[in-house]
């Protein structure tokens, strides 16, 4: 009897197994079998999460180093991954990594962090690395999953239940669902009540909603040194204003750019470029009053210590939301803060991430974010970035949104299923999800086409999403040059890429229908996209232009026209 439960329970376990289809062979590590520890030493350990035994990696001389395997993935198809990690010594606040090599064929690679956590310590005991990735849509000849910590190789860690496994869905392009989503979010009814004059032949009177403006944040980041020296014979500037509706400042706000020397400070730049844009009609994200990753500080703001540092920061901070006050709808407060704590280590102050919030929320009104990386283009940070998101939500600092950056690999297609599944997991927070830098990467301008589809259309139709921004548009004006554009050359040509995006942004999510009266009836229901309208009424093929109505659709209502038709 015993031995029957024994083996069902053995073969139940089995068949999960092969449900899940797990890529990692000894992912419990009861022994080290499948694994390879190349210059570095590896051996089963008594201490376990799960099972028996977990893995020591021991003799580490460089932070990459830890335990590796090869796995059998499918190109333009998404992962989940996890593994509990513990670190045995200290030395500072480390951060521990599940990584991904991908060899293509003509070998080259790209590797991606696809479950992190970041300043961990010994004392946290077991951690639990969750994430996932999306393998690129190249021809690929290897793929090597590996553990790393750093910054210091001379901490040592164990590793238990590790796992890889294909996403349920994973490739499809949900195209159904997120119609319906973005019908649901993105419009309301407009119902249009018509009555006519004695005379009027409702053959005759044809009914035009066309939507001028639309309410959903659409924008760019702005090269403010191309803006500002009027580009490409106002090309650039005209693109923006034509077409975006937010702007972000790329650089021009960023502590180092207006305060590269202590004391010399240049605000202008940034003015400059803001008050054009918004002359315009855009409004303003500004991104960032500080930035925590150590290679974007200034050497003479790393010299800083104590009570010093903090009044400087506080200065900082106080000074330019006072001079951007009122030009800035959102200010990003601590830039990817999940992957740099320069200030809280220099000021031994874990806290401090939570004071600069307070600081910022004090010295002016504009709504301010959270703003990081690997939350949804990959899942490397997700749950970190939710944890850190409930946490500033919880300390009351005056938290409005978090910011997810959106930069999909090289050749990475956006999953439509994998990225609703990040947003749900990050929407928990219970704050505005906003999409702040977006771009994706493809040397084929029918490939990048697809790919921003996919992105913006997964984005769009999420409920927790409130504005959507490419982090640049231009080739010659793009951190990621052309493989990223949406237009090139002197003469901003659109590419494959940029055509899409603007049918997607005038087109496919705009209002425009034309109704013969006879033929709709006197109770007339269009169903539109929010924003602003205008109504036209045409009689035997001329406009009744005193009949011309203009109105605003506001999510969650619904627009009641009354039209009488006369001559």
């Amino acid at each position: 009897m015993r031995l029957g439960v024994g083996i069902h329970f053995w073969l139940a376990a089995f068949l999960v197994g092969l449900t899940r289809g797990e890529l990692l062979q000894n992912g419990g590590f009861e022994s080290t079998a499948h694994w390879d520890c190349w210059s570095i030493t590896c051996a089963t350990s008594n201490d376990h999460h799960e099972g028996q035994h977990s893995i020591r990696v021991t003799g580490r001389s460089e932070y990459y180093q830890g335990p590796s395997q090869n796995i059998q993935v499918t190109s333009g198809k998404s992962y989940s991954a996890s593994a509990w990690v513990k670190l045995l010594n200290d030395h500072g606040g480390q951060w521990i990594q599940m990584e991904v090599d991908f060899q293509f064929t003509d070998d080259s690679h790209d590797y991606q962090t696809v479950a992190e956590h970041g300043n961990a310590k010994s004392s946290d005991g077991w951690v639990h690395l969750v994430g996932g990735f999306t393998a690129p849509s190249r021809a690929l000849k290897a793929v090597r999953v590996y553990f790393q910590s750093g910054p210091s190789a001379s901490v040592n860690y164990e590793v238990d239940a590790a796992s890889v496994t294909e996403d349920s869905g994973s490739g499809s392009t949900g195209s159904s669902d997120t119609n319906a989503a973005i019908d649901q979010l993105r419009k309301d009814n407009i119902n249009i009540h018509v009555t006519t004059a004695a005379g009027i032949n409702k053959d005759d009177v044809t009914i035009r909603v066309v939507q001028t403006k639309k309410s959903f944040p659409f924008g760019s980041a702005i090269n403010s040194w191309e803006y500002n020296a009027n580009a490409a014979n106002g090309k650039y500037r005209d693109f923006i204003h034509k077409h975006f509706n937010w702007a972000v400042p790329e650089n021009a706000l960023k502590w180092p750019i207006i305060e590269q020397h202590r004391g010399q400070k240049n605000y202008k730049l940034g003015l400059d470029m803001i008050h054009g844009v918004r002359s315009h009609g855009l409004k303003m994200r500004c991104h960032n009053l500080v930035w925590s990753v150590d290679n974007t500080i200034q050497d003479w703001v790393k010299a800083l210590s104590g009570q010093e540092l903090r009044n400087v920061v506080k200065q900082h901070i106080t000074e330019t939301m006072t001079t951007y006050q009122g030009l800035c709808e959102h200010w990003d407060v601590n830039n990817e803060n999940l992957h740099g704590q320069f200030f809280q280590t220099q000021l031994h102050d874990q806290s401090y991430n939570l004071e600069l919030f307070r600081e910022a929320n004090a010295a002016g009104s504009a709504k301010l974010f959270l703003n990081d990386y690997n939350v949804v283009a990959s899942g490397a940070s997700t749950s970190d970035y939710l944890a850190q998101g409930q946490q500033f939500k919880a300390a009351n600092v005056g938290l409005d949104g978090m910011g997810v950056q959106c930069h999909f690999g090289s050749e990475q297609r956006p999953d439509p299923n994998t990225i609703k599944r990040r947003l749900d997991q990050l929407a928990q927070c219970g704050v505005p999800i906003w999409a702040t830098e977006l771009d994706v990467m493809s040397s084929n301008e029918n490939t990048r086409a697809d790919f921003y589809e996919a992105a913006l259309t997964a984005l769009y139709s999420h409920p927790a999403v409130e504005g959507i921004l490419f982090w640049g548009f231009w080739d010659q004006a793009h951190w990621r040059g052309d493989k990223a554009a949406l237009v090139k050359g002197d003469n901003l040509q659109l590419t494959e890429a940029g055509r899409r995006v603007l049918d997607l942004f005038e087109n496919q999510w705009m209002t425009d229908e034309t109704h013969v009266l006879s033929q709709a009836g006197n109770q007339l229901t269009v169903r539109g996209f929010h924003g602003d309208y205008q109504l036209h009424v045409m009689y035997q093929g001329r406009e009744l232009s005193n009949l011309k109505q203009t109105f605003t659709l506001v999510k969650g209502s619904t627009k009641a026209v009354h039209l009488n038709v006369h001559l």
